[in-house]
Protein backbone atom coordinates (compact mmCIF):
# COMPACT_ATOMS: atom_id res chain seq x y z
CA UNK A 1 0.00 0.00 0.00
CA UNK A 2 1.67 3.41 -1.30
CA UNK A 3 1.53 6.41 1.62
CA UNK A 4 -0.44 8.00 -0.91
CA UNK A 5 -3.25 5.74 -0.67
CA UNK A 6 -3.22 5.36 3.13
CA UNK A 7 -3.40 9.08 3.54
CA UNK A 8 -6.29 9.42 1.33
CA UNK A 9 -8.08 6.84 2.87
CA UNK A 10 -11.23 7.25 5.11
CA UNK A 11 -10.03 4.70 7.73
CA UNK A 12 -6.46 6.58 7.82
CA UNK A 13 -8.56 9.79 8.87
CA UNK A 14 -10.77 8.15 11.55
CA UNK A 15 -8.46 5.62 12.75
CA UNK A 16 -10.48 2.81 15.22
CA UNK A 17 -12.81 3.71 17.91
CA UNK A 18 -12.55 0.68 18.89
CA UNK A 19 -11.02 -0.64 21.71
CA UNK A 20 -7.51 -2.50 21.21
CA UNK A 21 -7.25 -6.15 20.36
CA UNK A 22 -4.29 -8.35 20.43
CA UNK A 23 -3.93 -11.41 17.98
CA UNK A 24 -2.05 -14.43 19.33
CA UNK A 25 1.39 -14.31 18.67
CA UNK A 26 1.35 -17.03 15.56
CA UNK A 27 5.36 -18.20 16.66
CA UNK A 28 5.10 -21.73 16.48
CA UNK A 29 4.35 -21.43 12.58
CA UNK A 30 7.35 -21.94 10.52
CA UNK A 31 6.32 -18.97 8.16
CA UNK A 32 6.67 -16.31 11.31
CA UNK A 33 10.35 -16.96 10.60
CA UNK A 34 10.18 -16.31 6.69
CA UNK A 35 12.46 -13.24 5.97
CA UNK A 36 10.59 -12.42 2.99
CA UNK A 37 7.65 -12.29 4.47
CA UNK A 38 8.57 -10.70 7.52
CA UNK A 39 10.23 -7.44 5.69
CA UNK A 40 6.93 -7.46 3.86
CA UNK A 41 5.06 -6.73 6.94
CA UNK A 42 7.96 -4.33 8.23
CA UNK A 43 7.23 -2.46 4.77
CA UNK A 44 3.42 -2.06 5.01
CA UNK A 45 4.02 -1.28 9.07
CA UNK A 46 6.43 1.34 8.33
CA UNK A 47 4.87 2.84 5.17
CA UNK A 48 1.23 2.93 7.95
CA UNK A 49 4.03 4.63 10.68
CA UNK A 50 5.32 7.34 7.95
CA UNK A 51 2.39 8.22 7.08
CA UNK A 52 1.24 8.73 10.68
CA UNK A 53 4.21 9.80 12.77
CA UNK A 54 2.00 10.23 16.13
CA UNK A 55 4.58 8.02 18.11
CA UNK A 56 7.69 10.02 17.01
CA UNK A 57 8.33 10.82 20.88
CA UNK A 58 7.86 7.33 22.27
CA UNK A 59 11.11 5.81 21.92
CA UNK A 60 14.02 5.81 19.39
CA UNK A 61 12.56 3.52 17.36
CA UNK A 62 10.22 5.69 15.48
CA UNK A 63 12.90 8.61 15.31
CA UNK A 64 15.40 5.92 13.83
CA UNK A 65 12.83 5.08 11.35
CA UNK A 66 11.57 8.56 10.36
CA UNK A 67 14.86 10.21 10.18
CA UNK A 68 15.67 7.37 7.76
CA UNK A 69 12.83 8.29 4.86
CA UNK A 70 13.27 12.39 5.39
CA UNK A 71 17.42 11.78 5.07
CA UNK A 72 16.92 9.08 1.59
CA UNK A 73 16.94 10.38 -1.67
CA UNK A 74 13.18 9.58 -2.14
CA UNK A 75 12.19 11.19 1.34
CA UNK A 76 9.49 7.97 0.92
CA UNK A 77 10.52 4.37 2.45
CA UNK A 78 11.36 2.75 -0.43
CA UNK A 79 14.81 4.89 -0.79
CA UNK A 80 15.75 3.19 3.01
CA UNK A 81 18.45 0.53 3.12
CA UNK A 82 16.96 -2.82 4.78
CA UNK A 83 19.70 -2.52 6.89
CA UNK A 84 17.95 0.33 8.95
CA UNK A 85 14.92 -1.86 9.50
CA UNK A 86 16.93 -3.69 11.60
CA UNK A 87 18.07 -0.61 13.40
CA UNK A 88 14.66 0.15 14.09
CA UNK A 89 14.03 -3.27 15.92
CA UNK A 90 16.69 -2.94 17.83
CA UNK A 91 15.80 0.24 19.25
CA UNK A 92 12.43 -1.26 20.11
CA UNK A 93 12.30 -2.70 23.75
CA UNK A 94 8.39 -3.55 23.91
CA UNK A 95 7.30 -1.19 25.94
CA UNK A 96 3.87 -1.44 24.03
CA UNK A 97 2.88 2.08 24.56
CA UNK A 98 2.48 2.91 20.59
CA UNK A 99 -0.26 -0.10 20.74
CA UNK A 100 -2.01 0.91 24.00
CA UNK A 101 -1.86 4.71 23.58
CA UNK A 102 -1.12 6.30 20.68
CA UNK A 103 -1.61 4.00 17.25
CA UNK A 104 -5.47 4.76 15.83
CA UNK A 105 -4.56 1.41 13.11
CA UNK A 106 -4.40 -1.62 15.83
CA UNK A 107 -6.76 -4.36 15.44
CA UNK A 108 -9.80 -4.04 15.08
CA UNK A 109 -8.51 -1.82 12.12
CA UNK A 110 -8.31 -3.29 8.97
CA UNK A 111 -4.81 -1.72 8.71
CA UNK A 112 -4.18 -4.15 11.68
CA UNK A 113 -1.31 -2.44 13.23
CA UNK A 114 0.49 -4.25 16.18
CA UNK A 115 3.99 -2.92 15.83
CA UNK A 116 5.14 -4.11 19.33
CA UNK A 117 4.27 -7.65 17.94
CA UNK A 118 5.79 -6.81 15.03
CA UNK A 119 9.22 -5.81 16.30
CA UNK A 120 9.06 -9.14 18.56
CA UNK A 121 8.81 -11.73 15.29
CA UNK A 122 11.80 -9.58 13.80
CA UNK A 123 13.87 -9.87 16.92
CA UNK A 124 12.45 -13.82 17.07
CA UNK A 125 13.99 -13.89 13.56
CA UNK A 126 17.40 -12.41 14.44
CA UNK A 127 17.38 -14.72 16.97
CA UNK A 128 17.16 -17.60 15.54
CA UNK A 129 19.32 -16.79 12.59
CA UNK A 130 22.22 -15.80 15.10
CA UNK A 131 22.11 -12.10 15.21
CA UNK A 132 22.81 -11.29 18.93
CA UNK A 133 25.65 -10.76 20.34
CA UNK A 134 26.77 -13.10 23.58
CA UNK A 135 26.28 -9.89 25.90
CA UNK A 136 22.76 -9.91 24.63
CA UNK A 137 22.28 -13.34 25.91
CA UNK A 138 24.12 -12.86 29.43
CA UNK A 139 22.46 -10.09 30.03
CA UNK A 140 18.99 -11.36 29.65
CA UNK A 141 20.16 -14.70 31.73
CA UNK A 142 18.80 -13.57 34.94
CA UNK A 143 18.60 -16.52 36.94
CA UNK A 144 22.06 -17.48 36.00
CA UNK A 145 23.29 -14.61 36.82
CA UNK A 146 21.99 -13.72 40.13
CA UNK A 147 21.75 -17.24 41.66
CA UNK A 148 25.97 -16.86 41.24
CA UNK A 149 26.12 -13.14 42.05
CA UNK A 150 24.32 -14.08 45.00
CA UNK A 151 26.73 -16.18 46.71
CA UNK A 152 28.34 -14.57 49.41
CA UNK A 153 31.54 -13.32 49.24
CA UNK A 154 30.87 -13.12 45.32
CA UNK A 155 28.34 -10.57 45.43
CA UNK A 156 30.40 -7.96 47.60
CA UNK A 157 32.97 -8.48 44.81
CA UNK A 158 30.43 -8.09 42.20
CA UNK A 159 29.04 -4.90 43.46
CA UNK A 160 32.09 -3.57 43.90
CA UNK A 161 32.93 -4.29 40.86
CA UNK A 162 30.11 -2.30 39.64
CA UNK A 163 30.98 0.65 41.01
CA UNK A 164 34.99 0.39 40.38
CA UNK A 165 35.79 2.84 37.33
CA UNK A 166 38.63 0.62 35.90
CA UNK A 167 36.19 -2.40 36.23
CA UNK A 168 33.42 -0.67 34.68
CA UNK A 169 35.83 0.59 31.56
CA UNK A 170 36.60 -3.03 31.21
CA UNK A 171 32.60 -3.91 31.01
CA UNK A 172 32.86 -1.28 28.47
CA UNK A 173 34.65 -2.57 26.36
CA UNK A 174 34.79 -6.42 26.95
CA UNK A 175 31.06 -6.27 26.88
CA UNK A 176 29.41 -3.31 25.61
CA UNK A 177 28.10 -2.36 29.09
CA UNK A 178 27.85 1.44 29.53
CA UNK A 179 30.24 2.60 32.10
CA UNK A 180 27.69 5.67 33.11
CA UNK A 181 24.96 2.85 33.58
CA UNK A 182 23.48 2.26 37.10
CA UNK A 183 23.78 -1.62 37.43
CA UNK A 184 21.77 -3.53 40.17
CA UNK A 185 23.19 -4.43 43.74
CA UNK A 186 22.93 -7.90 44.23
CA UNK A 187 22.27 -9.84 47.61
CA UNK A 188 23.47 -12.26 49.41
CA UNK A 189 20.77 -12.32 51.76
CA UNK A 190 18.15 -12.48 48.84
CA UNK A 191 13.95 -12.38 49.30
CA UNK A 192 14.30 -16.47 49.27
CA UNK A 193 16.50 -16.80 51.82
CA UNK A 194 14.82 -13.95 54.02
CA UNK A 195 11.76 -15.44 53.91
CA UNK A 196 12.97 -19.35 53.97
CA UNK A 197 10.72 -19.89 57.50
CA UNK A 198 8.13 -17.14 57.02
CA UNK A 199 4.67 -18.82 58.17
CA UNK A 200 1.45 -17.11 56.05
CA UNK A 201 -0.29 -14.85 58.69
CA UNK A 202 -2.83 -17.05 60.71
CA UNK A 203 -6.15 -15.15 59.77
CA UNK A 204 -8.70 -16.78 57.94
CA UNK A 205 -8.34 -15.19 54.83
CA UNK A 206 -11.27 -12.68 53.73
CA UNK A 207 -12.96 -13.09 49.71
CA UNK A 208 -13.64 -9.51 48.09
CA UNK A 209 -14.26 -9.72 44.58
CA UNK A 210 -12.21 -11.54 42.45
CA UNK A 211 -9.35 -11.86 45.49
CA UNK A 212 -9.78 -14.57 47.68
CA UNK A 213 -7.65 -12.85 50.44
CA UNK A 214 -4.68 -14.86 50.44
CA UNK A 215 -1.75 -14.18 48.17
CA UNK A 216 1.40 -16.22 46.77
CA UNK A 217 4.53 -13.78 45.99
CA UNK A 218 5.80 -14.47 42.88
CA UNK A 219 9.08 -12.86 43.92
CA UNK A 220 10.60 -12.75 40.28
CA UNK A 221 14.42 -12.54 39.88
CA UNK A 222 14.64 -8.79 39.94
CA UNK A 223 12.99 -8.81 43.60
CA UNK A 224 15.01 -11.86 44.91
CA UNK A 225 18.42 -11.22 43.88
CA UNK A 226 19.05 -6.95 43.51
CA UNK A 227 15.63 -5.43 45.75
CA UNK A 228 14.19 -7.94 48.69
CA UNK A 229 13.71 -4.82 50.72
CA UNK A 230 10.69 -4.57 48.29
CA UNK A 231 9.41 -7.95 48.60
CA UNK A 232 10.01 -7.66 52.59
CA UNK A 233 7.66 -4.37 52.17
CA UNK A 234 4.94 -6.42 49.95
CA UNK A 235 4.70 -8.89 52.78
CA UNK A 236 4.99 -6.50 55.72
CA UNK A 237 1.72 -3.91 53.93
CA UNK A 238 -0.60 -7.07 53.08
CA UNK A 239 -0.22 -8.69 56.08
CA UNK A 240 -1.44 -5.57 58.12
CA UNK A 241 -4.10 -5.85 56.02
CA UNK A 242 -4.86 -9.24 57.48
CA UNK A 243 -3.72 -10.93 54.05
CA UNK A 244 -1.75 -14.44 54.81
CA UNK A 245 1.45 -14.08 52.34
CA UNK A 246 3.42 -17.42 51.16
CA UNK A 247 6.25 -17.56 48.72
CA UNK A 248 5.83 -19.24 45.55
CA UNK A 249 7.99 -22.62 46.23
CA UNK A 250 9.57 -22.91 43.03
CA UNK A 251 9.88 -20.17 40.27
CA UNK A 252 12.33 -19.60 37.36
CA UNK A 253 12.20 -15.88 35.69
CA UNK A 254 9.34 -15.09 33.92
CA UNK A 255 10.70 -14.91 30.45
CA UNK A 256 10.30 -11.33 30.04
CA UNK A 257 14.07 -10.36 28.93
CA UNK A 258 13.95 -13.37 27.02
CA UNK A 259 11.06 -12.52 25.14
CA UNK A 260 12.83 -9.31 24.64
CA UNK A 261 15.57 -10.69 23.03
CA UNK A 262 13.28 -12.89 20.59
CA UNK A 263 14.18 -16.18 22.21
CA UNK A 264 10.97 -17.82 22.09
CA UNK A 265 11.88 -21.41 23.15
CA UNK A 266 13.51 -19.91 26.60
CA UNK A 267 10.44 -18.19 27.10
CA UNK A 268 8.24 -21.64 26.46
CA UNK A 269 10.75 -23.23 29.06
CA UNK A 270 10.21 -20.80 31.62
CA UNK A 271 6.43 -21.18 31.03
CA UNK A 272 6.90 -25.03 31.36
CA UNK A 273 8.55 -24.34 34.53
CA UNK A 274 6.29 -22.32 36.03
CA UNK A 275 2.77 -22.35 35.26
CA UNK A 276 2.36 -25.62 36.77
CA UNK A 277 3.50 -24.34 40.34
CA UNK A 278 0.97 -21.57 39.74
CA UNK A 279 -1.56 -23.68 39.04
CA UNK A 280 -1.67 -25.34 41.92
CA UNK A 281 -1.07 -22.15 44.17
CA UNK A 282 -4.40 -21.17 42.19
CA UNK A 283 -6.34 -24.27 42.90
CA UNK A 284 -5.13 -24.05 46.88
CA UNK A 285 -7.59 -21.28 46.99
CA UNK A 286 -4.08 -18.50 46.09
CA UNK A 287 -4.09 -15.42 44.45
CA UNK A 288 -0.85 -14.53 43.18
CA UNK A 289 1.10 -11.08 43.05
CA UNK A 290 4.41 -9.99 41.98
CA UNK A 291 5.96 -6.88 42.68
CA UNK A 292 7.40 -5.88 38.92
CA UNK A 293 5.35 -4.84 36.51
CA UNK A 294 6.70 -6.76 33.59
CA UNK A 295 6.41 -9.94 34.99
CA UNK A 296 2.97 -9.36 36.10
CA UNK A 297 2.54 -8.30 32.04
CA UNK A 298 4.43 -11.12 31.30
CA UNK A 299 1.50 -13.80 32.64
CA UNK A 300 -1.70 -11.57 32.28
CA UNK A 301 -0.71 -10.81 28.35
CA UNK A 302 2.35 -12.02 26.46
CA UNK A 303 1.99 -16.01 27.26
CA UNK A 304 -1.92 -16.22 26.98
CA UNK A 305 -0.89 -14.80 23.01
CA UNK A 306 2.14 -17.33 22.98
CA UNK A 307 -0.21 -19.92 24.53
CA UNK A 308 -3.57 -19.28 23.38
CA UNK A 309 -5.22 -22.33 23.72
CA UNK A 310 -3.36 -23.04 27.20
CA UNK A 311 -6.05 -23.23 29.98
CA UNK A 312 -3.52 -23.26 32.51
CA UNK A 313 -2.18 -19.77 31.11
CA UNK A 314 -5.33 -18.58 30.69
CA UNK A 315 -5.99 -19.50 34.41
CA UNK A 316 -3.04 -17.64 36.03
CA UNK A 317 -3.65 -14.76 33.37
CA UNK A 318 -6.83 -14.33 35.55
CA UNK A 319 -5.48 -14.70 38.68
CA UNK A 320 -2.45 -13.21 39.09
CA UNK A 321 -2.29 -9.25 40.13
CA UNK A 322 0.12 -6.04 40.18
CA UNK A 323 0.15 -5.48 43.85
CA UNK A 324 -1.50 -2.73 44.08
CA UNK A 325 -4.56 -3.31 41.66
CA UNK A 326 -5.04 -5.92 44.65
CA UNK A 327 -5.16 -3.54 47.71
CA UNK A 328 -7.07 -1.35 45.73
CA UNK A 329 -9.28 -4.05 44.78
CA UNK A 330 -9.36 -4.79 48.97
CA UNK A 331 -10.44 -1.06 49.39
CA UNK A 332 -13.34 -1.42 47.03
CA UNK A 333 -14.88 -3.89 49.22
CA UNK A 334 -14.25 -2.11 52.42
CA UNK A 335 -11.27 -4.80 53.42
CA UNK A 336 -8.15 -2.28 53.54
CA UNK A 337 -6.89 -0.51 56.32
CA UNK A 338 -6.15 3.22 56.61
CA UNK A 339 -4.86 3.41 60.00
CA UNK A 340 -1.54 5.69 58.50
CA UNK A 341 0.28 7.02 61.13
CA UNK A 342 1.77 9.90 59.44
CA UNK A 343 1.68 11.45 55.53
CA UNK A 344 4.42 11.23 52.76
CA UNK A 345 4.28 14.70 51.66
CA UNK A 346 4.33 15.08 47.83
CA UNK A 347 5.33 11.84 45.62
CA UNK A 348 6.90 12.34 42.40
CA UNK A 349 5.42 9.18 40.57
CA UNK A 350 6.15 7.50 37.50
CA UNK A 351 3.76 5.26 35.77
CA UNK A 352 5.61 2.37 34.52
CA UNK A 353 4.83 1.48 30.76
CA UNK A 354 4.60 -2.28 31.70
CA UNK A 355 1.53 -1.27 34.42
CA UNK A 356 0.19 1.35 32.05
CA UNK A 357 -0.51 -1.34 29.34
CA UNK A 358 -1.75 -3.81 31.96
CA UNK A 359 -4.85 -1.17 31.56
CA UNK A 360 -5.95 -1.47 35.08
CA UNK A 361 -5.83 2.00 35.92
CA UNK A 362 -3.45 3.97 38.22
CA UNK A 363 -3.80 2.34 41.27
CA UNK A 364 -0.79 2.21 42.94
CA UNK A 365 -1.77 6.48 42.77
CA UNK A 366 -4.88 5.37 44.30
CA UNK A 367 -3.67 3.63 46.89
CA UNK A 368 -1.09 5.94 47.92
CA UNK A 369 -3.57 8.96 47.79
CA UNK A 370 -5.75 7.45 50.84
CA UNK A 371 -2.52 8.26 53.19
CA UNK A 372 -3.71 11.54 54.79
CA UNK A 373 -1.41 14.91 53.66
CA UNK A 374 0.04 13.10 50.62
CA UNK A 375 -0.67 14.67 47.03
CA UNK A 376 0.68 12.60 44.28
CA UNK A 377 2.79 14.08 41.36
CA UNK A 378 2.11 11.60 38.14
CA UNK A 379 4.11 11.37 35.14
CA UNK A 380 2.94 9.46 32.33
CA UNK A 381 6.11 8.86 30.75
CA UNK A 382 8.53 6.30 29.51
CA UNK A 383 12.10 5.90 31.59
CA UNK A 384 14.20 4.64 28.76
CA UNK A 385 15.47 1.83 31.15
CA UNK A 386 13.86 -1.89 29.47
CA UNK A 387 15.95 -3.56 31.90
CA UNK A 388 18.83 -4.06 29.83
CA UNK A 389 18.58 -1.34 27.01
CA UNK A 390 19.85 1.36 28.97
CA UNK A 391 22.86 -0.88 30.21
CA UNK A 392 24.14 -1.42 26.78
CA UNK A 393 26.96 0.85 25.25
CA UNK A 394 24.82 1.83 22.21
CA UNK A 395 21.88 2.65 23.71
CA UNK A 396 22.38 3.92 27.18
CA UNK A 397 22.90 7.77 26.02
CA UNK A 398 19.28 7.38 23.98
CA UNK A 399 17.81 5.89 26.79
CA UNK A 400 18.76 8.88 29.24
CA UNK A 401 17.48 10.78 26.54
CA UNK A 402 13.97 8.91 26.77
CA UNK A 403 13.77 9.51 29.79
CA UNK A 404 14.81 13.55 30.42
CA UNK A 405 11.44 14.51 30.34
CA UNK A 406 10.36 12.12 33.17
CA UNK A 407 13.67 13.52 35.29
CA UNK A 408 12.65 16.98 34.52
CA UNK A 409 9.37 16.46 36.16
CA UNK A 410 10.65 15.17 38.88
CA UNK A 411 12.90 17.88 39.54
CA UNK A 412 10.42 20.42 38.84
CA UNK A 413 7.88 18.89 41.14
CA UNK A 414 10.62 19.16 44.74
CA UNK A 415 8.74 16.39 45.94
CA UNK A 416 9.40 14.43 49.01
CA UNK A 417 9.81 11.38 47.41
CA UNK A 418 9.84 10.07 44.11
CA UNK A 419 8.73 6.77 43.14
CA UNK A 420 8.00 4.02 40.21
CA UNK A 421 6.37 0.74 40.66
CA UNK A 422 9.18 -0.14 37.94
CA UNK A 423 13.01 -0.73 39.91
CA UNK A 424 14.84 -0.16 37.22
CA UNK A 425 12.74 2.69 36.05
CA UNK A 426 13.51 4.06 39.56
CA UNK A 427 17.00 3.71 39.10
CA UNK A 428 17.02 5.11 35.64
CA UNK A 429 15.20 8.65 37.22
CA UNK A 430 18.28 8.07 39.76
CA UNK A 431 20.78 8.33 37.06
CA UNK A 432 19.38 11.49 35.43
CA UNK A 433 19.54 13.24 38.55
CA UNK A 434 22.67 12.74 39.04
CA UNK A 435 22.56 9.77 41.63
CA UNK A 436 22.15 12.26 44.75
CA UNK A 437 18.89 10.67 45.75
CA UNK A 438 17.86 7.09 45.53
CA UNK A 439 14.03 6.32 44.44
CA UNK A 440 11.85 4.68 46.85
CA UNK A 441 9.18 1.62 45.44
CA UNK A 442 5.53 2.68 45.95
CA UNK A 443 5.43 -0.07 48.44
CA UNK A 444 7.97 1.19 50.54
CA UNK A 445 6.65 4.38 50.85
CA UNK A 446 2.99 2.86 51.92
CA UNK A 447 5.08 0.78 54.51
CA UNK A 448 6.43 4.29 55.51
CA UNK A 449 2.87 5.44 55.84
CA UNK A 450 1.57 2.43 57.92
CA UNK A 451 4.34 3.20 60.30
CA UNK A 452 5.13 -1.00 60.09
Amino acid sequence: MSNESQSSGEGRREGSLEAPQRHPLAWQDPAFYDETDLFAELERVFDICHGCRRCFSLCNAFPTLFDAIDESETMELDGVPREVYWDVVDHCYLCDLCFMTKCPYVPPHEWNVDFPHLMLRAKAVKFRNGGFRARDKLLTSTDAIGKLASIPVVSQVVNAANRSEPMRDLLDKALGVHPDALLPQYHSRTLRRRLADHQPLAVAPEPAGPTTGKVALFATCYGNYNEPDIGEDLVAVFEHNRIPVRLVEKEQCCGMPKLELGDLEAVARAKEANIPELVKLIADGWDIVAPVPSCVLMFKQELPLMFPDDADVARVRDHIYDPFEYLALRHRHGLLKTDFTGSLGKVAYQVACHLRVQNIGLKTREVLSLVPDTAIDTIERCSGHDGTYAVKSEFHEVSMKIGRPVVNRVQKAGADHYSSDCPMAGHQIENGLGRDRAPEHPMTLLRKAYGI
